[in-house]
């Protein structure tokens, strides 16, 4: 696999690997379970996801999930990954979701994180971007609109939970 590395200056994303397991164990908290994880991880579901990463990767499935890193060192500091195909999304829409652990809230990171993923999905063909949000999560709705992605239409999964969607045109200069 060729290794796909994106960086800002500030941020890097590339492909999550099994060390950043005990990383993401350790900065997972309540918001993360509640708005992206659907539950508290294991250290066997984690390492379960992150193959299952490693595979889709391998193998160009449709989920390229990234691990948000900061500093010389590459910490850690969260995930955001893209979904090529989905339930809802039309051709050439690529669903964005991203989480940030506590410690590295509030700087900025998952706006830099969503533009440089919106960069890659432009370059894999992805046409728009699509950032589903629950209306009780303001500060997702907040760092999707400071990656430049407009209010769309609402949607209900199949459980009843409704989303707000952001949508962004990849067929633009994605900056």
């Amino acid at each position: 696999m060729n290794e796909v590395k994106l960086s800002d200056g500030i941020t890097t994303l590339s492909a999550l690997r099994l060390d950043d397991v005990e990383a993401h164990l350790t900065g997972e908290d309540e918001l993360l379970v509640r708005w992206l994880n659907g539950g508290p991880g294991t250290r066997e579901g984690v390492e379960a996801y992150v193959r299952h990463c490693q595979e889709q990767w391998e193998s160009a499935g449709p989920l390229r999930a990234f691990g948000i890193r900061v500093g010389a060192d590459e910490a850690l500091a969260g995930t955001v990954d893209l979904r090529f195909a989905g339930e809802g999304l039309a051709p050439g829409q690529v669903n964005v979701a991203y989480g940030l652990y506590p410690s590295w809230r509030g700087r900025g990171l998952a706006t830099r994180a969503v533009l440089l993923a919106s960069q890659y999905a432009a370059s894999e063909g992805g046409e728009a971007a699509v950032i589903q949000v629950e209306p009780g999560n303001p500060a997702s709705a907040s760092v999707a609109q400071r990656a430049g992605f407009a209010p769309g239409k609402q949607t209900h999964s199949k459980d009843g939970t409704r989303f707000d969607w952001y949508i962004r045109d990849l067929r633009v200069a994605t900056q």
